[in-house]
């Protein structure tokens, strides 16, 4: 099966392709413009295959959370591809691409995935790593840091992401003595998706274009900090 996959919900932006078993990814880190980019990197990691659209099974996204704007610029982006190739599409969280890539990268099964939400809050959830994927423990949130507490299923928690590096100190004081490590610089990429994504396709497990919608988990986005 082959499967394109796109990410920008953060300033990681990012495209992917799994292509007859072989992997290709092209990233940037960019504080803006990920509707300019992200076209460019699909058709960047086509032409490393040697292929065209008409080659694709299936197309991935990051459905958030994350930024407002990049949350919603993938989503239209995905939607308008899957729409204009006929192609069905897997939304996979930005939460658990985070956790997927730190599990491949780290020597870690249990994982406190912290995402810097601004305004005070973080989107977090916690993974548990089962035959190389990584799987939800509780629920997908936003909170303070110091909501945001270790799940009694496990005494040894990595901390990753940059939630952990915005309100370190709150986030230690709140796992106390079930952290092991802390890996900060961690952000969901089309690769992780990619990886997911496949497991869901195989599953019969995709959606029309259609049904691609953005998970943002903050109700009210325009809200300023004095509103909250």
């Amino acid at each position: 099966m082959n499967i394109i996959a796109l990410d920008t919900c953060t300033e990681s932006c990012s495209a992917a392709l799994l292509y007859q078993g072989e992997l290709f990814e092209y990233v940037e880190m960019t504080q803006r413009g990920h509707s300019e980019l992200i076209l460019g990197m699909l058709d960047k990691v086509l032409t490393q295959a040697g292929i065209g659209m008409s080659a694709i099974d299936v197309l991935a996204f990051g459905r958030g959370p994350g930024s407002f704007t990049g949350v919603r610029v993938g989503v239209g982006v995905a939607q308008g591809i899957a729409f204009a190739r006929d192609i069905p599409v897997v939304p996979v969280s930005s939460l658990a691409a985070v956790a997927q890539g730190a599990a491949d990268q780290l020597d870690i099964d249990h994982l406190a995935v912290a995402m810097d939400a601004r305004m005070g809050e973080i989107y977090c959830a916690s993974y548990q790593l089962e035959n190389g994927l990584v799987k939800l423990v509780d629920h997908e949130r936003v909170c303070p840091p110091q909501d945001f507490l270790a799940d009694p299923s496990s005494s040894a928690w990595a901390g990753i992401g940059t939630g952990w590096r915005e309100y370190d100190a709150i986030l230690r004081e709140s796992f106390n003595n079930q952290l092991t490590q802390v890996s900060t610089e961690h952000y969901p990429r089309a690769a992780s998706i990619v990886k997911l994504a496949q497991i869901e396709a195989l599953a019969g497990r995709v959606l029309p274009a259609d049904q691609a919608m953005p998970v943002y988990l903050r109700n009210n986005v325009a809200k300023k900090k004095g509103e909250q």
